[in-house]
């Protein structure tokens, strides 16, 4: 959430970060209508109180004299009962700022490139080869199929459309993946590694962003305050809400692993086949905590470090930086990292790296305590895919199929598989 200071300050800013986003500005001047009418309440409020104080004290003196001061106290009474009336009204006013409020994504890094839909990303850089076949190459539901690494129909049977069962050695490869990149992010790269639960409550949801925001895309249990991990950047970041760090703390790295569950609403009929848009999928998630001053270097190390997953991988990539509109909504600035597929003849998304700046530490009440000054300042949070797999597995396959119709090993997973082929 951004500082109610920052658009009472600078209104303009506000206005000019949501039309980068193609978002109406004309909120900016709702919260500040009603910011102002909470701000007079509150002083008049504060008057009545100062006189209620006054007129307290001055009863206290008339009864130590002795004099009569019965007609103070009515009065006493009656503003006591006002003050407490105003109450109500600063509170409902106060709880429509923040409804609105919640309404506001977070501004926008200057550097963001300005663009109306995702053909206005950025390419920044790309790598890899781009194979050249003498044969065909086969989507990867057809590979999966014909070498019984997942079986789709069963997956759809005991779970519903969008949830995927993997088998024999394509529940390998899956493990295979998760070890490595784990393995990766914690030994050459230093992060931490976490095994969060799988679930988290309203307040960790709220906290980081997703919800209201991203609901409908959420799996909610209906009898209690429950959601299923949409991705473990939710369970992670929170993990230090409410939370004062010393400074010599920063930078913190988490990894993790979880299962991710998502709803995919509004996506009916959209690149449904195979693993391109599942409704469960598991994913390595990179976490950081960050002084301010620290967060946009931080931001282009995550990014190395996420794209290192895919040089290992020996998968054709490229890194796009997103523009204004395509930029999430707890994000200041962010990347994507996307892999191309033969057999579909697409590239894939198979990660996103953003710098949330403080916007999820305000919900979250995360904060620092500076060395010198000993003031406390809010931590910038940074999430990204390190990397996620059901599109990644997909690309491997795409990649790596033979014309045979065996599938070759990523050489940096055969020492986890135990096998440089399937067939």
């Amino acid at each position: 959430m951004i500082d109610i200071k920052l658009l009472r300050q600078d209104p303009d800013l506000v206005r000019n970060a949501l039309q980068k986003r193609g978002r109406d500005p004309q909120i900016v001047d709702e919260i500040l209508k009603l910011d102002q009418e909470w701000r007079t309440l509150v002083s008049e409020q504060g008057k009545l109180q100062a006189e209620l104080n006054r007129r307290s004290e001055e009863i206290g003196e008339r009864k130590r004299k002795g004099q009569d001061a019965s007609l103070l106290l009515q009065e006493v009474q009656g503003l006591s009962d006002k003050v407490k009336a105003m109450n109500v009204p600063i509170k409902e006013t106060k709880e429509q700022i923040t409804k609105l409020l919640e309404k506001i994504p977070n501004i926008l890094h200057p550097s963001v490139p300005l663009g109306r839909e995702e053909k206005d990303n950025k390419v920044v850089r790309k790598g890899g080869k781009l194979r050249e076949f003498d044969f065909t190459p086969l989507p990867h539901w057809e590979i999966a199929s014909r070498l019984k690494l997942i079986d789709f129909e069963r997956g759809t049977k005991i779970s519903g459309s969008g949830f995927i069962l993997y088998t024999g050695w394509g529940a390998k490869l899956e493990r295979a993946l998760l070890n490595w990149m784990l393995d990766l992010h914690r030994e050459k790269h230093g992060y931490l590694e976490l095994w969060p639960p799988y679930v988290v409550n309203r307040e960790a949801a709220y906290g980081t962003g997703k919800l209201p925001d991203f609901e409908d895309q959420m799996y909610r249990f209906e009898n209690a305050e429950l959601y299923l991990n949409p991705t473990a950047e939710v369970p992670v970041t929170a993990i230090h809400a409410e939370e004062i760090l010393a400074e010599d703390q920063l930078p913190i790295y988490y990894v993790a692993y979880t299962a991710c569950f998502r709803k995919e609403a509004g996506a009916a009929g959209k690149d449904t086949r195979g693993l391109l848009r599942v409704h469960q999928f598991n994913k390595v998630e990179l976490v950081k905590l960050t002084k301010p001053e620290q967060s946009y270097e931080e931001l282009e190390k995550m990014v190395e470090n996420a794209e290192e997953v895919v040089k290992g991988l020996g998968l054709p990539y490229e890194i796009v930086e997103l523009c204004s509109s395509e930029v999430g909504f707890t994000a200041a600035k962010a990347y994507d990292i996307n892999v191309f597929s033969p057999g579909t003849g697409k590239w894939l998304e198979v990660s996103s790296c953003s710098n949330c700046t403080d916007f999820q530490s305000r919900r979250l009440n995360i904060r620092y305590r500076e060395k010198e000054s000993g003031k406390l300042e809010f931590v910038h949070t940074l999430n990204g895919s390190g990397i996620a797999l059901a599109r990644t597995f997909a690309s491997i396959l795409e990649n790596y199929q033979e014309k045979d119709g065996s599938l070759k090993i990523p050489e940096v997973l055969i020492p986890y598989m135990g096998v440089d082929k399937i067939k």
